[in-house]
């Protein structure tokens, strides 16, 4: 605790500059202030590393204590339409414009509109999940704050580099199909605007300047503050609506219904399945949404109405484009490159494909902006606890926006935008993503059924078997789908049962240890249950070069967390600058939450 002078408390320091650079900014710990404390504190590697994985931390901590690692507050200034409008703008992007055309050709026929509500369903799912947790824990974190509540310090991190991957990689891929829908609307070949350098090897030696302008534009933007680029985006978005309802309004005015038979599932229901893995990737950035609680006027209101509003009206419009696609033309005709276009040009409006690529290029434009700001909160938070240097933490008093965080996660965007092409960033693949949404379930379950101190040992082992008999029943009916045994019926018969069983007996017999403060997510347990199913389903349809780069790039961050993060985050959960913080704000201690063993 700082002394007090006879006067009473001593004054508080002067205001740092926000503009600095020094090794103190970087790595403040103790372990790291030399090279002999760094040795001693590998040494330590193991206990410090117990206490890591057993620790969690706490509401006060990751929406109050840790914000004075930032020296300047986030500014409160977004409303639930605010939201609703952040999330419209960063999920409708070019997906839908590339992907329907795409599956409904080869995958799902007809029944593209059910792929796209079967995936419409489990990412609405994930959002009720985000949507409760971020009025409990009202951190620019989102998920990775949750899962340092619920699961712990270590599922935390392995969330938090998974976040920052895909977000440079994401950023980097919208960048490069920003360029390609460009050339596309001046009738230039999709590399046309691209420099290329033979002495590069082939899938990195078309340079892409004009991705990095518009990704350093965006970011630009985005450091203007919340409340300027929410408005622009707002705009966007309303001008996006306006291309959509273009599509819907002359796609109907050419629709034969004739086109959706005699087969309207010709691919099978496996196809169906096949596709909504697919087009899964088109609602994905609804997360971004939750990272803006810090910045909510009323979190607890706003946060819910913006993210399901948004999500319900994202999937209806899914629906409804997909379905003018198949209505329009016989599935087995759909040009899968330009579905959109060719299809209007069949219909004699040629001239609508400058329509559907402005469209388009509103979109990616709009999920770069909200990507900009979401990806940067997530990486002050992440910096706020130091699992990466502090000095990405800080926000700007001017601004109220983190400008070192999102010049981080643009450098990064823009140099892999750069060079690598659009096949080399799809192969890695959002898996990641989906093992978070499973992830965020599992802690809104995990937050419902166990309070450290008050949940007695019986009731946290009854919870954790029938946890245990949900993801098992999960991940076993998802290896059987992509199994030789597919066509099968009572495999599916056994893990469905077994799944009701681990859901039924949680609502039964597991006792739930906290109520919702302000939103509650409904049917507890059988919506986060279902959201852990639906995710681990859709992994199961990726192939296996997702999951060698999910083991590789998670072997990395181990390697990182046990050599830095450990140490940097068990010196900022021990110092007595974190105790005296947390004991001025009459919050309990920095994590001192135990797992508790059975």
């Amino acid at each position: 605790m700082a002394s007090a002078s006879e006067g009473g408390r001593e004054a508080a320091p002067p205001a740092r500059r926000y503009w600095r650079w020094s090794k103190a900014d970087f790595f403040p710990e103790p372990s790291f202030r030399s090279w002999r404390a760094y040795g001693g504190a590998l040494l330590s590697t193991a206990p410090r590393l117990r206490d890591r994985v057993t620790s969690r931390s706490s509401e006060a901590v990751e929406a109050g204590t840790l914000l004075a690692q930032s020296e300047n507050p986030l500014r409160r200034c977004l409303s639930w339409i605010d939201l609703a409008f952040l999330g419209f703008g960063s999920v409708v992007g070019s997906g839908v414009f590339v992907l329907t055309g795409q599956e409904a050709r080869f995958d799902a026929g007809p029944a593209i509109p059910l792929a796209y509500a079967a995936a419409g369903f489990s990412a609405l799912l994930s959002s009720f999940c985000y949507a409760e947790l971020a009025t409990e824990i009202p951190s620019a974190g989102g998920s990775f704050s949750y899962l340092r509540v619920e699961l712990g310090d270590l599922a935390a991190f392995l969330a938090a580099g998974n976040i920052l991957l895909e977000a440079v990689v994401g950023a980097a891929g919208l960048g490069r199909s920003w360029t390609s829908y460009l050339a596309a609307l001046i009738g230039r070949n999709s590399d046309a605007l691209r420099i290329h350098v033979p002495a590069l090897a082939d899938g990195f030696n078309l340079l892409d300047p004009i991705a990095v302008v518009v990704l350093c534009a965006t970011s630009a933007l985005a450091v203007s503050g919340a409340r300027l680029t929410s408005t622009i985006n707002s705009i966007a978005s309303i001008a996006g609506i306006a291309i959509i309802a273009f599509v819907l309004g002359g796609g109907f005015a050419h629709f034969d219904s004739a086109n959706l038979s005699p087969d309207f599932f010709p691919f099978g229901a496996a196809g169906v399945f096949r596709a909504a893995a697919v087009v899964y990737w088109s609602y994905t950035g609804f997360d971004m949404v939750a990272t803006m609680a810090e910045e909510t006027k009323n979190p607890g209101r706003d946060v819910p109405l913006g993210l399901i509003t948004s999500m319900s009206a994202i999937t209806a419009v899914y629906c409804a484009m997909s379905l003018v696609l198949v209505g329009m033309q016989r599935y087995s005709e759909i040009d899968a490159n330009a579905a959109y276009s060719v299809a209007f040009a069949a219909a004699g409006m040629k001239w609508a494909r400058y329509v559907v690529a402005l469209g388009a290029l509103k979109g990616m434009t709009s999920g770069l902006l909200v990507g900009a700001l979401g990806q940067a909160r997530y990486t002050t938070q992440i910096a706020r606890t130091h699992m990466i240097p502090p000095y990405f933490a800080l926000v700007h008093p001017r601004t109220g926006t983190p400008i070192y965080a999102t010049a981080a996660v643009t450098l990064g965007a823009a140099c892999v935008a750069l060079f690598s092409s659009l096949d080399v960033l799809a192969s890695v693949s959002s898996i990641s993503t989906l093992f978070i949404f499973a992830l965020v379930a599992v802690a809104l379950l995990v937050r419902r059924y166990y309070v450290a101190g008050a949940t007695s040992p019986s009731q946290l082992r009854t919870f954790l078997a029938f946890l245990g008999l949900i993801i098992v029943a999960s991940i076993g009916m998802s290896v059987y789908y992509n199994s030789g045994y597919a066509r099968r019926w009572p495999g599916y018969v056994v893990f469905g049962v077994l799944w009701v069983a681990g859901t039924g007996g949680m609502a039964l017999w597991a006792k739930q240890q906290r109520a919702p403060k302000v939103y509650g997510v409904p049917l507890m347990p059988w919506l986060p249950a279902m959201s852990v199913a639906t995710n681990l389903f859709l992994m199961g349809s990726l192939g296996s070069l997702a999951y060698m780069r999910f083991g590789i790039c998670t072997a990395a961050m181990l390697v990182y967390y046990v050599l830095f993060g450990v140490h940097a985050t068990y010196d900022m959960a021990h110092s007595e600058d974190q105790a005296a913080s947390a004991a001025d704000a009459a919050v309990d201690g920095a994590e001192q939450g135990k797992i508790v063993p059975v």
